[in-house]
């Protein structure tokens, strides 16, 4: 019904910045919220940062003064700017959004992850 794809992982020495983004598609009457998880290997997935209503943000401790999410309503799209990062952020990330479906359904949806990697 809903496809997120991301895009922007890779590899990065400590104390650079890359950013991730994240197009929503399909049958999307609007969305409610927009965020990014990750995961390091051997961890449980995590909150890194969200988004709703494209005004109100909230953080992992972690990550904040280093990390921005923002989102473009009209493309559907959210961006994680991450800065300053360090070898700790090394993980898979995954954009998730919640969704109320054309068909009226308030539905969460995934996206396939993009690895991150940060090391010298």
């Amino acid at each position: 019904q809903v496809q997120l794809v991301e895009s922007g992982g890779g590899l990065v020495q400590p104390g650079g910045s890359l950013r991730l983004s994240c197009a929503a598609s399909g049958s999307i009457f609007s969305i409610n919220a927009m965020g990014w998880y990750r995961q390091a290997p051997g961890k449980q997935r995590e909150l890194v940062a969200r988004i709703t209503g494209g005004i109100s943000t909230n953080y992992e401790d972690s990550v904040k003064g280093r990390f921005t999410i923002s989102r473009d309503n009209a493309k559907n799209t959210v961006y994680l700017q991450m800065t300053s990062l360090k070898p700790e952020d090394t993980a898979v990330y995954y954009c998730n959004a919640r969704v109320l479906t054309r068909g009226l359904q308030n539905l969460e949806f995934w996206g396939q992850g993009t690895l991150l990697t940060v090391s010298s």
